[in-house]
Parts: C-alpha cells; structure tokens; sequence
C-alpha cells in the first residue's frame, strides 16, 4: 500500500512540473501572437496593392508572357511547403502536411512530377523519415519569419520556374500554408503561384475597379520587374499568416495541455487519498485485532 501511495507522489509531481511547461509555452504564444497578427496585417496593404497591378498588367493587355500564360503542357510543378520548426502545435504541421499529400496525388493524377521545397524542420522530418527527396529547405524562425527567407525562396522557386524540364525545371509553382483568420481557426490552402492566378488577400467591394495605367516600357518588361517582387510579397504574406496560425495553434494546445494535466493531478490526487485511507484502516485493523488477541489470551 505504501508503494502505491509513493507511485501516485511521484505522478502528481511529474504531472505538475509538465503543467508549469505547458503553461509557461501558452503565456510565451499568448505574448507572441499578437505580434504575428500585427505583422500579417501590416503585410496586407503592399501585397494587396502589388496584386492589384499585376493583375492590370495582365489583364489590361494582351501579352504573350511565360509567366501569366500557361504552357501546352505542364510536366513538372513545384510546390512549398510551410510547416513548423517546433512541435507541441496540435495538428498544424500535420493539416498542413495533409494538404500537401493530397494535392501531390492530384497533380499526379494529371500526369505532373512534382520538386519541393521545405519549409520549417517538421516538414524536413516528414520528407526524411519516408526517404522523400526534395529540392531546397528553410529551417528556422517559423514563428518568426524575415523578408529575407522569403527573398530566397522566391529566387529558387524563381529560377527553377525559369529553367528548362530538362534541366530539372519547373511549370508550375503551387504553395502550401495555413491561412490565418481568427484565434480558433486556422485553414491549411493550396495557392498557385505561377503561372499568375491573382488571388487578393481580402475581397475588394464590387464597385472597385482596376485603376487604368500606362505602361512605359512595354507591358513584358513591366512584368520582369513586378513579378519577382509579387511572388516575393506572396510568399512573405503566407509565411506571417502560417506564424500567426503556428502560435494560435500552440496557444490552444498547451491551454488544453495544462487543464489535461489538472484534471490528472485531480485523478492522482483523489486514488492516493483513498490509498491512503485505506492504508489507515488496515492499520486500525491491525491494531485492533491485536488488542482483541492480547484480552482473549
């Protein structure tokens, strides 16, 4: 009896020592997130106004350019992929993973091989544990993320879109992230880069046109200079929103981490009572019987 007690000691101190953990990360993602969203919001105007003139770019003018004209055929796609770094995030690496999984069986049922490129460690571990080859990874600073990341991989998915099939090039650029629309959720999507599929951030009032511009120089050269950086505010935008997403998610999870852990002390706490309740009454019981058997001798 007295070894159940210690076992039932022993669980309640090594529950409450994970509680503290649990709910020293939720106080630390709590502090965090209100930063990220800010960041995303900050993000939306220049994303939004460079997809504005993208789009009249390329829907103001007939133009015959690779990056808003599909190819007759498309061979080879490339795709990102925003995970985490860290764990302890419920199910948001593996929502995002999922996605990924899902949209590389659709490309291939189109007859399309598919190159990767990683982002954040639990990505990495995916591709690794299956022996899954991939073409680049990011690690590092997933809910924190800098423009310069997201200057790199623009400029890889970049050059291998601009390279030939045989060479090891790309017809497609897809990215897989989570959008961020509240605390409570989060939604894995799969947006396609290149060739152009403009795609606002937030959806502007019917009345809202296109401005009109004029274009000095030619439209195509116009497009050189404003797509890299398109793809760049793209892909920055989708990581602030999968960091925003990544803490909300590590929030709710260490939150219903720490209340599991304070119902288990509960349990731990009411079984070692009653063991050592019982543990009293065998000892009352003990001494007792032994006082019955020192008056009946």
């Amino acid at each position: 009896m007295g070894a159940q007690i210690r076992v039932y000691r022993q669980k309640i101190t090594s529950t409450t020592s994970m509680r503290k953990i649990f709910k020293a990360m939720e106080l630390i993602a709590t502090s965090r997130i209100g930063k990220a969203r800010t960041r995303v919001a900050a993000s939306l105007p220049y994303s939004n106004a460079i997809t504005r003139a993208v789009s009249a770019v390329a829907s103001q003018s007939v133009i015959d350019h690779p990056l808003v004209t599909s190819p007759e055929q498309v061979r080879r796609a490339a795709v990102v992929i925003v995970a985490s770094d860290r764990g302890l995030a419920g199910s948001y690496s593996a929502s995002v993973l999922k996605q990924a999984e899902q949209l590389r069986e659709l490309l291939g049922t189109e007859g399309k091989e598919v190159s990767y490129f990683l982002v954040g460690r639990k990505a990495q571990g995916y591709f690794d544990f299956r022996e899954r080859a991939y073409s680049r990874v990011w690690t590092g600073g997933t809910d924190a993320p800098e423009f310069g990341t997201a200057k790199e991989i623009a400029a890889a998915v970049l050059e291998a879109f601009g390279t030939d099939y045989e060479k090891g090039g790309v017809d497609e650029i897809h990215i897989v992230s989570t959008r961020f629309q509240s605390m409570v959720v989060q939604v894995p999507q799969v947006i396609r880069l290149l060739p152009l599929e403009v795609v606002e951030e937030q959806a502007t009032a019917e009345t809202d046109l296109l401005p009109l511009y004029e274009f000095e120089p030619e439209p195509a050269q116009v497009l050189d200079a404003l797509l890299p950086r398109y793809i760049e505010s793209r892909i920055f935008n989708a990581l602030l929103q999968a960091a925003a997403s990544e803490l909300a998610a590590r929030q709710r999870a260490m939150k219903s981490a720490g209340d599991n852990a304070s119902d288990l002390i509960k349990k731990y706490t009411r079984l070692r009572n009653t063991a050592r309740q019982a543990e009293i009454t065998q000892e009352l019981s003990e001494i007792v019987a032994g006082a019955d058997a020192l008056n009946a001798s």
